[in-house]
């Protein structure tokens, strides 16, 4: 499933003025890409993948200038179910092995109301890229955690379609539909600590 919520570190984008411009980590220990499947047309399975890590710069003076990076570990999917997670780093869904990760690049960030964006950019998954928008909606301002480090946070979905990134293993069922659907929710949370 194509899950790429890698879409990811643009949450952060979201947040309003803090005089300047200023890069932020995404936190890993703090930061999930999660995601949802239809699976036989009745029930929806959620799953999450692994460490989310990238860079997000933020052009204080005009928002729409930032730009985020994210790169999300696909070995680490977690269904809760042993089975389905082999056969989902398997090829005939994210291949792992030959593509262990996910990566987002933003190309464009536009408002769309106070702290709310689309940011477009290029999603990379099992070696084919393809341009997504994410909604994201950011923290209202900045706040210091009990270390004295500067944090911000989002959140970014969007919807895709697996087959865009050559994610075809399905079966038909004899009813219609498929066993696993071709569209998948995305959400990623974010929390951005100053550099």
């Amino acid at each position: 499933m194509r899950v790429l919520r890698s879409t990811l570190a643009l949450a952060v984008i979201t947040v309003p003025a803090i005089a300047g411009a200023s890069t932020w980590a995404i936190d890993p220990a703090h930061s999930s890409a999660q995601f949802a499947v239809r699976h036989l047309m009745v029930s929806t399975v959620r799953g999450q993948l692994g460490k989310v890590t990238g860079t997000v710069n933020i052009d204080d003076s005009d928002l729409t200038h930032s730009t985020a990076e994210a790169t999300i570990d696909a070995n680490g999917i977690d269904t809760r179910e042993a089975k389905r997670d082999e056969h989902l780093r398997s090829p005939d869904f994210l291949d792992t092995a030959k593509y262990p990760t996910m990566t987002f690049k933003s190309k464009k960030v536009e408002r769309v109301s106070d702290g709310k964006y689309k940011v477009t950019g290029d999603l990379t998954m099992r070696g084919v890229t393809h341009e997504v928008v994410l909604d994201v909606e950011g923290s209202p301002t900045p706040m210091k955690d009990p270390m004295g480090n500067t944090k911000l946070g989002g959140v970014a979905k969007t919807t895709l379609n697996r087959q865009d990134f050559g994610i075809n293993w399905s079966k038909s069922l004899d009813g219609g539909g498929l066993v696993v659907g071709n569209d998948v929710d995305v959400i990623i949370d974010v929390e951005l600590t100053k550099k």
